[in-house]
């Protein structure tokens, strides 16, 4: 099944006051999509009120569509303040009837509470800018709501944490919508790390300051270089010239994630994309991103995507001709973005 190449139309709901910053990242993201030289999506930012609309940093915005321009959305993204405030009910009105339409509904921040008193968190799984999670857990004891991480995914619904956490569930989306390759594009051009995990952590409560003043970056930038050879945490602490346990210590207080589990987050990335751009034999795609077999791709790809290896092809491959054989794979395989992370193997399951 060939990727869906139709324009999708994400509406944006810019209640008053709303942040800025979580209002500019849908339109930044989803307008820098691009599938077969056409845009990959149509992104419209409305407010109950047209006109202007105060904000967070004391200017007002002039936004001229109204709520109605929601109806032709398929995507619904509510983007919050950072503050508790009292949603709009023509706003919650809107939120209930895209749910019954079957639309999909996102919130950035704080929009999760309206999201909430709108009824459609009850039961599910979600989370908020971490200042505010014990007021919506009060307000609303139905939600299960998710300690420290970046986004959740419950059905059609799905939440952010705080601010540039709204960027991980719009890279969320779109490689969700287009594939792994899209959305590390769309990454690559924003300047932004494709793939954090949405489990990965909003905070780390007691950072420790890096050695000597040097992070781990350049340790990260080297390890996607090599992904397919099987790293361990030696060669990582090797590299950083750090102990195994300073490594482990200090790489989660840098990224919210263990050694491991960034490697292997990494390499089923880099398995995904090769899927997608190349028409390397699964064994290949398995060596190339450091999976070690094409079992363990099946494996690691099932668990993440729901779909297995040759179905993920199917649906996302990006190849308009022959395809890429061993040759572009190779290439494909030691093309990194950078400041990205990696993974472990799969006999080093973390």
């Amino acid at each position: 099944m060939p990727v869906d190449s139709r324009v999708r139309r994400v509406a944006v709901i810019a209640a008053p006051p709303v942040s800025m910053f979580n209002l500019a990242i849908p339109e930044m993201l989803f307008g820098k999509v691009e599938i077969d030289g056409r845009p990959g999506y149509e992104t419209v930012i409305c407010a109950p009120d047209p006109g202007p609309v105060a904000t967070t940093g004391g200017l007002d915005l002039v936004i001229p569509h109204g709520l109605e321009a929601v109806a032709g959305a398929d995507t619904v993204i509510l983007a919050g303040s950072g503050a508790y405030e009292a949603p709009d009910p023509r706003v919650l009105d809107v939120l209930r009837a895209s749910a019954d339409g079957g639309k999909r509904i996102a919130s950035i921040c704080t929009g999760a509470f309206a999201l909430a008193e709108a009824g459609l968190l009850d039961g599910r799984t979600a989370t908020t800018y971490w200042a505010y999670r014990p007021l919506l857990a009060a307000r609303h004891p139905a939600v299960d709501l998710q300690d420290d991480v970046l986004f959740v995914q419950d059905g059609p619904v799905l939440t952010s944490s705080g601010y540039a956490a709204g960027i991980d569930l719009c890279l969320h989306v779109i490689r969700t919508d287009h594939g792994a390759a899209v959305a590390n594009a769309v990454a690559r051009l924003a300047l932004v790390a494709p793939v954090r995990p949405g489990g990965q952590t909003q905070f780390t409560q007691t950072p420790l300051p890096p050695e000597r003043g040097v992070s781990f970056a350049d340790t990260r930038a080297w390890a996607m270089e090599h992904l397919d050879e099987p790293l361990g945490l030696t060669d990582l602490a090797r590299h950083a010239g750090v102990s195994v346990r300073t490594l482990s210590r200090r790489f989660h207080a840098e990224t919210g994630v263990s050694p491991l589990q960034w490697l292997l987050h990494q390499r089923v990335e880099r398995a995904k994309e090769l899927l997608e751009t190349t028409s390397l034999a699964m064994d290949q795609v398995a060596r190339a991103s450091g999976l070690g077999t094409a079992d363990s791709l099946r494996q690691h790809i099932l668990r993440r995507t729901g779909l297995t290896p040759s179905a993920y092809r199917a649906t996302f491959s990006r190849l308009t001709g022959a395809g890429a054989g061993p040759a572009e794979g190779r290439r494909a395989a030691r093309r990194r973005p950078p400041g990205t992370g990696s993974v472990a193997p799969a006999f080093e399951r973390p």
